[in-house]
């Protein structure tokens, strides 16, 4: 049986614990009394992955069977999370593999022909042709590549539908071939609670459109937090564009699965266990991984951490009615994930690692990497930031001033122009969002290269619009000074520097919380 999530008051015996710092990790001191964070061990995986996949096409939640929806003659189109999720990328196959392989196989032996299998990108790049092999496997794609799988086009006016408006306005415009097939089998991969449910479809396969209603910054700040969808302005929307998509007929079979926390391959198992636990093996292993990452040329180190694959097992397979399933999917992430925490401290203090959901087989440039500590970290909780308002955040990364220039060439004029000039999201927003989001060569490098849509860093900025408001100081250890500056945050060159400059906010005596994470840990504050 694993063991629950653990909270660890640091004292004299507490040895120095793992901190990630981007493409590189080290052993950092905290103050006594500092309270860490740990997940739940790791969930054993479903040893048979394949009859798990069965009996939730056999037996689906508020619904029928999958056979009993496929007939021949129909359209059906199976639509999958793109590459921005599990991070790092799964072993292969890839869970989606095993279960778009399941339906296609029910599909032919039901007779259905007219088959597309779509990415559900929304505005993110597209996936290359070998990011889409990779995950659907070398039998589905060289069935169905190019002319029956692709990425979805959010600026293809010809292959969107405009459903409608929900009750509060939101409109809600889809990929025309989803929306009119017969059948959406839409097959999920959760790591968070974020992620998943209505989320989808509406989200997934949405036009720029369709996206503002909840990716503005007047939302953002009104959802506490994004990984607590009950408490989520964000998720509320997503649920009314969802209703409205099955009150107007688009039929949605939805397929989640959900994973441990086998985060890091065996070369790095020291990563994913408690640093007074690791034995002889897992010293040896960190210290030869340490040497070989900081000698490492920055290009060589790149490589070798995209390259990165995780070992996760899956812990659920659930099928059927969007609702009933995602609450199966958040039951089990939340076993996985969730360790409870007594009351708000004045200072929270992440490392953060080296890959986002915008980064996979590319750079981390610094508005990622605001977007990852103040978006997806920071909102790591339920009822209320494992940090007081007011207080103090403490983020490690290099934070290199350095971009793709094919994956975000928006961002890099986001940066030198819109940030140069103000860093408030709703000012940003007012200002610029519109000119970048209809930028005619933007909207041509996302539809033909392999570009983020012109808009995609204003959304990653308003991310962290909610931490931005309930911070008093974020400071940024071991970054670079100008890149940090640029963002309107503090450097430091050290944790103890970082401390005393967070004096100035929150005193001489602070609180502290880390969050020890990947693997991921959701706290749940009390």
């Amino acid at each position: 049986m694993s063991r629950p999530g653990f909270v660890l008051e640091v004292d004299e015996r507490t040895p120095p614990l793992i901190v990630h710092r981007g493409e590189g990790f080290g052993l950092e001191s905290f103050p006594l009394g500092t309270k860490v964070l740990y997940p739940p061990d790791s969930l054993p995986g479903i040893r048979d992955v394949g009859g798990a996949i069965t009996a939730a096409l056999d037996a689906p939640l508020d619904s029928e069977p999958l056979d009993e929806l496929l007939t021949a003659g129909m359209a059906l189109t199976i639509v999958f999370d793109d590459i921005s999720i599990p991070l790092p990328q799964m072993v292969t196959p890839d869970i989606r593999q095993r279960v778009i392989e399941a339906v296609l196989e029910r599909a032919a032996a039901a007779g259905v022909d007219d088959v597309e299998l779509i990415a559900a990108n929304a505005l993110h790049r597209r996936m290359t042709p070998a990011e889409l092999q990779r995950m659907v496997g070398e039998r589905v794609f060289r069935s169905f590549w190019p002319d029956h799988l692709r990425n979805h086009d959010a600026e293809d006016p010809d292959g969107l539908t405009h459903i409608g408006e929900t009750d509060q306005g939101e409109t809600v415009e889809i990929n025309r071939r989803a929306a009119s097939s017969d059948l959406i089998v839409y097959v999920n991969v959760n790591l968070v609670p974020m992620s998943g449910g209505h989320k989808s479809v509406p989200v997934g396969l949405a036009s720029y459109r369709s996206l503002r209603p909840h990716h503005n910054v007047h939302t953002l700040q009104r959802s506490r937090s994004f990984m607590d969808p009950p408490n989520s302005a964000m998720h509320h929307s997503y649920e009314r564009m969802g209703t409205l998509l099955a009150d107007s007929g688009v039929r949605v079979f939805t397929i989640e699965t959900t994973l441990n926390n086998d985060t890091f391959p065996k070369e790095f198992a020291f990563l994913n266990k408690r640093e007074w636990e690791w034995s002889l093996r897992d010293q040896a292993s960190y210290l030869a991984a340490k040497r070989g990452n900081d000698l490492a040329p920055a290009g060589l180190r790149r490589k070798v951490w995209q390259r990165v694959a995780s070992p996760y097992g899956v812990t659920g397979v659930n099928a059927g009615a969007t609702g009933p399933v995602h609450e199966r999917t958040l039951a089990s992430i939340h076993r996985q994930q969730l360790v409870e925490v007594e009351g708000q401290s004045d200072v929270l203090v992440f490392g953060l690692p080296f890959i986002c959901p915008y980064n996979v087989n590319s750079i981390m440039n610094p508005i990622l990497v605001m977007c990852l500590g103040l978006g997806y970290y920071f909102n790591m909780y339920r009822n209320k930031p494992p940090v007081r308002e007011g207080g103090t955040l403490i983020l490690f990364h290099p934070t290199p001033w350095e971009f793709h220039q094919v994956h975000h060439p928006s961002y890099v004029d986001f940066f030198d122009e819109v940030l140069s000039e103000t860093t408030d999201p709703a000012t940003i927003e007012t200002k610029f969002e519109q000119q970048y989001a209809t930028d005619p060569w933007y909207i041509h490098l996302y539809r033909h290269s392999y570009a983020y849509h012109g808009v995609h860093p204003f959304y990653m900025w308003y991310w962290g619009a909610h931490a931005m408001e309930h911070l008093g100081d974020v400071i940024l250890v071991g970054a670079n000074r100008p890149a940090v500056a640029r963002m309107g945050f503090r450097s430091a060159s050290t944790f103890a520097d970082a401390l005393e400059m967070a004096s100035d906010t929150v005193g001489r005596s602070p609180s502290i919380t880390y969050l020890h994470s990947p693997p991921l840990t959701l706290a749940d504050v009390r």
